[in-house]
């Protein structure tokens, strides 16, 4: 199983970057390997919303199975992943102090055997890191954005 962990520091107050972070249909305008989301609950969001993530990061496509398993309102949201890659994966909001907030993004990943087993998943994590940080930063762009708009 890979473990990949990303942050930032965010210069908006929490309250403004959950609005952003709990609007499921928005992450495609910020996570880059994210191509479309479909809901596939009644729910838009909460525990218990599921939905299909059209993935892509280069050439590797797949379509993610998702449904949030954890929301914690203005604190955490996770997800439990099916389909190629399996997993859970969880963001965290703390203060960072002067009305800045802290995201944590954790994820633990199974890469089935077909796929290289464990040992994929000690390739990918490099990559999906860098990927990842790219999409923290278009968050915190966005976030910024609307805070000080």
């Amino acid at each position: 199983m890979a473990h990949i962990r990303v942050r930032a520091t965010i210069d908006a107050p929490a309250d403004v970057v959950w609005a952003r972070l709990a609007d499921i249909a928005d992450h495609v305008h910020w996570m880059a390997d994210a191509r479309a989301i479909r809901f596939t609950s009644e729910r838009r969001s909460g525990a218990g919303t599921r939905f299909e993530c059209a993935t892509r990061i280069g050439p590797l496509r797949t379509t993610d199975v998702m449904e949030v398993t954890e929301w914690h309102e203005g604190r955490s949201l996770g997800v439990h992943h099916t389909g190629i890659v399996s997993g859970a994966g969880r963001f965290v909001l703390g203060d960072a102090g002067r009305g800045r907030t802290r995201i944590t993004w954790d994820e633990r990943l199974r890469f089935p055997w077909w796929l290289g087993g464990p040992a994929a998943g000690l390739v990918a994590a490099p990559v999906l890191r860098r990927v990842w940080r790219g999409n923290l930063r278009r968050l915190a762009s966005l976030v910024d954005n609307r805070a000080h708009g």
